[in-house]
């Protein structure tokens, strides 16, 4: 297969494959082809089963990267991240860059107990939990910017499938803990990128993640919350295209410093 390796992205617990829709040209203008499935209890795919594990979530990516017949620039968003990161620890014949956006690693106890009290109140009242998250990601400022945005955001959140999300979000609330022991193992070029007022995906987060694997950095965007493929598009771009200029056969895949 000739030409720039495919670019699949993966979204974000509650989100879509549109939540990509700000950064997808990018790659694709640069002539790669770019896949944004969603993810398992998401948008157009099967419902998750209840109990869902993060192989569970990864599988179905897994089996579409082994159907792209080469290594893929492979980016996830907040779930998504922590799905990539599966996938490319068990399959890394199938991955040749990994850019996780909005990621979150090794939480500490209070960060854990605020997650899984979010999951709580999930299951007692879901639009509640829904109308708390746009709260979070968006910003005052960002909010009186794009109303038409956040209520794009607010009717995906709508249609979540009520089992489907909460084994999903289950799932977002503890595989950090199940991934941190294998991080070393990541061999190929990863970025962790998140926003610098980000309160669930911090920025000492991704700066840990960055350092816990052979050749990672970390990339910090200032001002910017949670949804950064929506919020900072540019910036996610950017990080892309650096991965982008990565292949599994180049020797200084290994060069990204810290």
């Amino acid at each position: 297969m000739s030409g720039p390796a495919d670019v699949v992205l993966l979204h974000g617990v509650g989100l879509d494959h549109t939540v990509w829709d700000r950064v997808a040209p990018g790659p694709a203008g640069d002539g790669h082809t770019v896949h944004t499935p969603d993810l398992l209890g998401h948008g157009s795919a099967p419902d998750a089963p209840a109990g869902a594990t993060l192989s569970d979530l990864a599988a179905p990516v897994a089996d579409a990267l082994a159907d792209i017949g080469r290594p893929v620039h492979l980016a996830g968003f907040s779930l998504g991240a922590l799905v990539a990161t599966r996938v490319a620890l068990d399959h890394p014949d199938r991955v040749a860059t990994l850019t996780l956006v909005s990621g979150v690693a090794g939480r500490a106890e209070d960060e854990r107990a605020a997650v899984l009290g979010r999951l709580d109140r999930a299951r007692v009242d879901l639009a509640a939990t829904f109308d708390a998250a746009v709260d979070r990601w968006f910003s005052a400022e960002w909010l009186a910017e794009a109303p038409d945005l956040a209520e794009r955001v607010r009717t995906i959140l709508a249609a979540n499938r009520r089992k489907s999300y909460l084994s999903c979000y289950e799932v977002f609330a503890r595989a950090d803990a199940e991934l941190w022991p294998w991080l070393p193992g990541l061999a190929l070029p990863v970025v962790a990128m998140t926003g610098s007022e980000d309160p669930g995906s911090t920025p000492a987060m991704s700066q840990a993640l960055a350092a816990r694997v052979p050749h990672g950095r970390a990339d910090i965007v200032p001002g910017a919350r949670h949804l950064l493929p929506l919020e900072r598009p540019d910036a996610v771009r950017a990080v892309l295209r650096q991965q982008m200029n990565h292949t599994p056969t180049d020797p200084s895949s290994g060069a990204l410093a810290r």
